[in-house]
């Protein structure tokens, strides 16, 4: 009986040794490994800022041939070049010609990409494998050959000079790739929930708006960025179509600041900064939707 025993207790240290050494789950990752993801977001985090950092930098010097020579600007910072910009330039008619055609476009682009990816998703309809794709072909035509006939087009319908041109425009450009991304969003939903709807009598419009729609959040706030900095960014139709300086977006804006032989450099990053404000707001309103947005369309199921 004692030889048992005596196994017994030489072998009870084993499972504490065990216990003592935690086994690491799949997934998971070490010390070292931690410290490299975060070494790593941390650089790429810099890079990002860095071009940002350095316009602002630049937006602070009072000539507008500072830029050849940033170390001079540190001692003799102002923000003269923004007070210049608010006061004596149409930066205001820039605002609100930019905010009407980057919401319309928001808006409109979003509604139609929404309804579209969802009909795709959901219908099966003649042709509609071949509609996503139609919609992917309008991406391959460069836009200096569809200028002079959309000119021609908005001409005749007396669009030009007017913010609707700018709308259609944008919404040519963003809405096939919101359909699609829509439609990948769409098709993680369980169809499950239509059915549900019909059941409780809901129309499909009313299981779309009522049902899908809330769900689809993410995928709609992605879309929506999307389509906002697309209007804001636009500057070959907005020259074009645009004939009034009180109608001239933030892009055509910018050009003001360059003529033949001079460009004021310092106007122009100033400007550029005080762009990026709305679209930093219109970001932190979507920004918790995005993520998820933007990785939910990736797979389905």
């Amino acid at each position: 009986m004692s030889t048992p025993t005596l196994e017994m207790t030489e072998a009870a240290p084993a499972p504490a040794a065990a216990a003592g050494r935690r086994t690491r789950r799949r997934g998971e990752r070490g010390p070292l490994g931690t410290a490299l993801l975060h070494g790593g977001l941390t650089a790429a985090s810099l890079i990002a800022l860095a071009p940002v950092a350095w316009l602002f930098y630049l937006s602070l010097g009072p000539d507008k041939d500072d830029y050849l020579h940033p170390g001079k600007i540190a001692d003799k910072l102002t923000i003269g070049n923004y007070r210049f910009v608010l006061e004596h330039t149409a930066f205001f008619d820039w605002f609100r010609s930019t905010m009407i055609v980057a919401l319309g476009t928001t808006v409109i682009g979003v509604f139609v990409a929404a309804t579209t990816g969802y009909a795709v998703s959901r219908m099966r309809f003649p042709g509609y494998k071949q509609l996503m794709w139609v919609l992917l072909l309008t991406q391959a035509f460069p836009i200096a050959i569809l200028i002079v006939p959309m000119y021609e087009i908005f001409g005749e319908l007396g669009l030009i000079d007017t913010y609707w041109s700018l709308i259609i425009v944008n919404c040519t450009t963003a809405v096939p790739y919101s359909a699609w991304l829509l439609k990948g969003y769409f098709d993680t939903i369980p169809f499950e929930i239509d059915e549900a709807g019909r059941v409780d009598g809901l129309s499909p419009f009313g299981t779309f708006f009522r049902l899908v729609l809330p769900l689809a959040r993410p995928g709609l706030a992605v879309a929506a960025f999307y389509n906002f900095i697309t209007a804001v960014g636009e500057v070959a139709f907005a020259t074009t179509f645009m004939l009034d300086d009180s109608k001239y977006t933030f892009a055509v804006g910018l050009q003001t600041f360059v003529s033949e032989h001079d460009a004021q450099w310092n106007y122009m990053a100033a400007t550029a900064v005080l762009i990026a404000i709305p679209v930093t707001v219109f970001f932190y309103l979507v920004q918790k939707n995005l993520v998820t947005g933007l990785t939910a369309g990736g797979t389905k199921g």
